[in-house]
């Protein structure tokens, strides 16, 4: 008597779909994978959001044209994007042989870039409300001239790059548990710490950069 043996197929894992919801999963399937061209590319993206985000802040709409920002973001913002994932991957790294088992370096990567997906998604969000609105969209407090309608929609823009961009932190912080071992909790405390050993080191490095190259800087 012949037994029939059926196998199920194993549910491919998408990771720039998955990461939203079961991050813990892809990171456990990307662990053995290389470094590739998609977490440059979102490291890149994620760049890109933050550089845009930064003109809102400094109220980049009022003295420059949409293009202008916009190629500033591509070609500043990929960089620092990039440079950002090796700077944070080498500082993780060393932070988690520390806290938890000894993660690889790339590893790490993933979960930092990877982990960016929903803050790279935010372009999306830009693009359509700079379509909308125009440079309005990069004005911290609209001129008396934007409809109340427009000035709602971009509120509604910005609060929408917030929840994303908290949703990525989330999302590292349970990859960062995942790959290193730890809990919830002392991940997330190793992303703070992280992110604080980060910012001063590009404090540091501006401040270098200001002392050895003073012409650089307007004053």
């Amino acid at each position: 008597m012949r037994t029939l043996l059926i196998v199920l197929p194993t549910e491919q894992i998408r990771p720039l779909h998955d990461v939203w919801l079961r991050p813990r999963r892809v990171f456990r399937e990307l662990a053995s994978q290389p470094v590739g061209r998609v977490d440059y590319l979102l490291g890149a993206a994620q760049g890109i959001a933050n550089c845009l985000a930064l003109s809102r802040a400094q109220d980049a709409g009022a003295t420059m044209g949409i293009g202008e920002i916009f190629l500033r973001a591509l070609g500043i913002g990929s960089t620092v994007g990039v440079a950002g994932l090796f700077l944070m991957g080498l500082i993780y790294t060393r932070l988690g042989s520390r806290a938890g088992r000894a993660a690889t370096r790339g590893q790490v990567f993933h979960v930092l870039a990877y982990g960016n997906v929903p803050l790279a998604a935010s372009l999306i969000v830009w693009v359509f409300a700079a379509l909308l609105t125009g440079g309005a969209t990069f004005e911290q407090t609209p001129h008396g001239d934007v409809e109340g309608f427009v000035a709602l929609l971009l509120r509604m823009q910005f609060i929408a790059f917030l929840i994303l961009a908290l949703w990525s932190v989330v999302i590292q912080v349970m990859g960062l548990s995942e790959v290193q071992g730890l809990t919830t909790a002392r991940a997330f405390g190793l992303w703070v710490l992280g992110q604080l050993i980060g910012f001063l080191a590009l404090l540091f490095l501006a401040i270098l950069l200001v002392t050895l190259f003073p012409g650089a800087v307007p004053g």
